[in-house]
């Protein structure tokens, strides 16, 4: 009796003694204490906030959503489309939180949670500039812990914001999207479009052209021959991406992009700023993919033409490599905001 009464006291002993280093464990390295915390003493939103911006038709809100506190790095993030919601954006909660990287979800004026004035006139990209400088003041952003990641249309919009305001800015993601749109159109004819059948070509091409993409069959045909190889790969596409989509403002899109999916026809038919990357001065990380819809060998090009540059190629990726090689992207994202 006395030695299971000692092997029971050891037992008993090793087990408080587990618990207490298990409630003493310190914090996983590199999560402020705060991060988690709450946001002021008032009423708690978790995160979100409406901000109010000026427009030439008047004031209009835009919906943010902040996730964590770090004073050092705030990374705000610019959906594509245009007219995407924040929500592909949502992979992140799966690896930015255990890192201690704060990031803000962001629905562009017309996208999502925000205001629809339903008028192509604020469909342009200099307003959208100026939009995104409302935000950031809003937020509280500035160069000791802005970090900005365009996505596709978002990174034309990140682009354009750091030639004009890059003096805010503390580092700078350019993700799946080339400097320049005459030669994306370039890539989209000579690359991507061989790469489909002709005849299924041909259909899609002329749906096109005679405007006639509403048609059922369009998206029947554009989505496993083009869709599911270059745009997302994955077998089922995530709820997170599906929702996004299924939500684009179809007017903006259009406006903008242009009825195509081989290359830009709207208003951003000939933004070019391929020349202007030299006067990009921020750490600046490009991201390209094998199957993206943009050439990987431009976004390499680019991150030697700004000043201090660095390419993340996603080699089993496509244009929503945040999904489809989804920890080549996220381990090269987070290494270069610790950096």
């Amino acid at each position: 009796m006395k030695y299971i009464s000692n092997v029971l006291f050891i037992g008993i002993t090793f087990i408080a003694a587990s618990c207490s280093s298990e409630m003493t464990k310190p914090e996983p390295a590199g999560i402020p204490t705060e991060y988690f915390a709450a946001s002021g003493d008032g009423v708690q939103t978790g995160g979100t906030q409406m901000i109010t911006i000026d427009t030439p038709k008047g004031k209009m809100r835009v919906w943010t959503k902040r996730i964590g506190n770090n004073p050092k790095i705030k990374l705000l993030l610019l959906s594509g489309g245009p007219g995407c919601t924040h929500e592909y954006w949502e992979c992140m909660e799966s690896f930015l939180p255990r890192e201690g990287i704060e990031f803000i979800y962001y629905d562009q004026l017309g996208c999502g949670n925000s205001d629809d004035p339903q008028d192509t006139a604020l469909w342009d990209l200099s307003r959208y500039v100026e939009e995104l400088e409302q935000v950031r003041v809003a937020l509280n952003l500035d160069k000791d812990n802005f970090y900005l990641l365009g996505h596709s249309w978002g990174g034309i919009l990140a682009m354009q914001y750091a030639l004009k305001y890059q003096q805010h800015i503390k580092g700078l993601i350019i993700s799946d999207m080339m400097s320049s749109a005459p030669l994306y159109d370039k890539y989209s004819v000579d690359v991507l479009a061989p790469q489909m059948d002709p005849a299924v070509l041909d259909s899609i091409q002329t749906m096109e052209a005679t405007g006639n993409t509403n048609n059922p069959r369009y998206m029947q045909l554009l989505k496993p021959h083009f869709y599911e190889k270059h745009i997302c790969r994955l077998a089922e596409w995530p709820d997170p991406m599906q929702r996004s989509l299924d939500k684009i403002n179809p007017s903006l899109y259009v406006t903008m992009q242009g009825p195509s999916e081989f290359g830009i026809s709207g208003k951003l038919e000939n933004w070019d700023v391929s020349q202007r990357l030299p006067e990009i001065t921020v750490p600046t990380l490009t991201i390209g993919a094998r199957y993206d819809t943009m050439d990987p060998e431009h976004m390499k090009w680019m991150s030697t033409q700004v000043k201090n540059g660095r390419f993340l190629y996603c080699e089993n990726g496509s244009h929503m490599c945040m999904w489809d090689d989804q920890q080549t992207y996220m381990k090269g994202l987070i290494s270069f905001l610790k950096d």
